[in-house]
């Protein structure tokens, strides 16, 4: 924000008092009914300065009962949730919320984009920007100028338009989406890590570890159980109790079946232990057994 009033100053967009806008580090040596703060985060977003301020943790922005806060803009659609969180918190701290009918649309109305066409005049148009019923109604403005509707491309992302002097078509697609950045690894998250992460954050994880002799396959040690994010442990031991019950039923059948392959025993622990957490608590934690051998 500080770049944009900067770049249009210098350009001759935006003018003012070069003494109307003060640093941040010297808002508390102006009165506050003389001080109004420009600050991002109209949509809710949880790490912009709003956010902070609703939530108190801004380092020298500090809400006061009494303040206005309006929003100069509209939801953008699925951040509902977040601004009704932002605009609930600055409330409950004696805000005065203003968010309706305070919003001037930054994009053109249909009369701009026509005046835009005759100007140009253009062969070819690529309706860009919003969903897909926008994108359409800009195709049927397109049509009403009298570009034909084959020379309109509404184009998904990943597809490929080729373009010459002569024609144009959309030739294939290319592999397109979100890619995941987490910590220094690009794109090395897929989607089986993510499932399982967000299995972990709802339904937590259940470890059985157990220690087999490699020569004669007796269980030396376990099985054992540990849990993390899925019960408190102090206070679930009459659970814990039946858990381990249910592996040692597992181990007698896989000894008694004679299962030598400790993949079908990885996962005869896995259905058993599931089912029954399944039918006691309808929680389906993600389990993961651990065979030691020595």
């Amino acid at each position: 924000m500080v770049s944009v009033i900067k770049t249009a100053s210098e350009l001759g967009y935006l003018k003012y008092n070069e003494d109307t806008i003060i640093p941040i580090e010297n808002i508390k040596s102006y009165p506050e009914e003389k001080t109004v703060i420009i600050t991002t985060g109209s949509q809710g977003e949880s790490m912009a300065a709003l956010s902070r301020i609703a939530g108190n943790i801004h380092k020298k922005i500090t809400l006061q009962p009494g303040d206005v806060v309006i929003f100069s803009s509209s939801p953008i659609p699925g951040n509902e949730k977040s601004i009704s969180k932002v605009i609930n918190e600055l409330s409950m701290k004696g805000a005065k919320v203003i968010y309706q009918d305070a919003h001037v649309s930054g994009h053109a109305c249909q009369e701009e984009i026509k005046l835009l066409y005759t100007l140009t005049r253009p062969r070819y148009t690529i309706p860009v920007h919003g969903e897909y019923r926008h994108l359409q109604a800009h195709s049927e403005l397109c049509q009403t100028l009298g570009i034909p509707k084959e020379n309109i491309f509404i184009l998904r992302s990943g597809d490929c338009l080729e373009m010459n002097s002569e024609s144009a078509s959309v030739t294939g697609s290319v592999p397109a989406g979100s890619l995941y950045v987490d910590g220094l690894g690009v794109g090395d998250v897929g989607n089986v890590v993510l499932r399982d992460r967000h299995m972990l954050s709802e339904n937590g994880l259940i470890v059985v570890a157990m220690s087999i002799e490699s020569e004669t396959g007796l269980v030396v040690s376990g099985p054992d159980i540990i849990t993390r994010g899925f019960v408190y442990v102090r206070e679930s031991e009459e659970l814990l109790a039946e858990l381990t019950e249910v592996c040692n039923n597992t181990l007698d059948y896989c000894i008694e079946n004679q299962l030598a392959d400790w993949g079908k025993i990885k996962n005869r622990f896995k259905d058993d232990l599931s089912d029954y957490l399944w039918k006691k608590m309808r929680r389906s934690p993600m389990i993961l057994p651990i065979i030691m051998e020595v």
